[in-house]
């Protein structure tokens, strides 16, 4: 099994997307999984083998193909702590442009494109996300409820938020399951708004597990930057299974 380089159209281009499937004919079921700020790399290509390897067809689009094909950015002192201010000074403005609208607009691509699949099974997908791809693949289940079946979300910041069109006030509208798994020293998800998120969820009736991984940091799944945490990320990789597993019980 490898990870190999497709292309998706959609109403504004084309998104080059990493694509792994299992062995054999299939058809299987698919995630869709949307990447973290850093964009697609060997880390994740490393990530959607792993899920693919368990018997599941998995694309991750560039989410910043607008602003050409990955790699955008120079990763290669990803590592170092004293670079990731000027990385993200560089990212920051293609985040900017990832509008509500934007996303929900290239998620239709998205699942049309492995609807079309011949070896992808009817029915919904699941959706993944890392980061800045927790917040938008939240956004995608609220807007396609009928076609995305759960949702596993990692370190995920800005879910909750004072806009009125923060992500979390859109959960009513959820028929899946949902997952956070939040890092408890990240900035960008207190535990006020994490405490909001699921007050938020409980009064929608939205069937979801929301946890907070004690000593984690934001990004602690990347095994690529310098807020890699091993044990969290194991865990991680547990609690996703479980719900993807549990969503196409076979």
């Amino acid at each position: 099994m490898r990870t190999t380089t497709v292309d998706v159209r959609t109403d504004d281009g084309v998104a080059d997307s990493y694509l792994a499937r299992p062995d054999g004919d299939g058809p299987v079921p698919a995630v869709l999984l949307f990447m973290d700020a850093f964009g697609l790399r060997p880390r994740l290509a490393e990530m959607i083998e792993r899920i693919a390897e368990r018997g599941y067809l998995v694309l991750a689009p560039n989410l910043f193909y607008r602003a050409g094909r990955a790699p955008l950015f120079d990763l290669s002192r990803l590592a170092e702590p004293d670079q990731r201010g000027d990385i993200f000074a560089q990212i920051m403005p293609l985040i900017g442009e990832l509008t509500p609208q934007v996303v929900i607009r290239d998620t239709g691509a998205y699942l049309d494109f492995l609807a079309a699949r011949d070896d992808v099974a009817a029915g919904p997908v699941a959706t993944v996300g890392y980061c800045m791809g927790g917040t938008n693949a939240l956004r995608a289940i609220e807007a396609y409820p009928d076609r995305i079946a759960a949702l596993a979300s990692f370190h995920a910041g800005r879910v909750v938020t004072d806009a009125p069109d923060s992500p979390h006030r859109g959960v009513g509208s959820v028929t899946g399951e949902l997952y956070f798994a939040h890092a408890d020293q990240d900035a960008s998800m207190t535990a006020e708004q994490i405490a909001e998120l699921e007050r938020t969820l409980d009064a929608a009736g939205v069937r979801h597990r929301s946890e907070v991984y004690e000593g984690a940091a934001h990004g602690f799944t990347m095994a690529d930057t310098a807020h890699y945490d091993e044990p969290a990320t194991e865990r991680h990789w547990k609690a996703m299974f479980d719900l993807l597993d549990r969503t196409f019980a076979r």
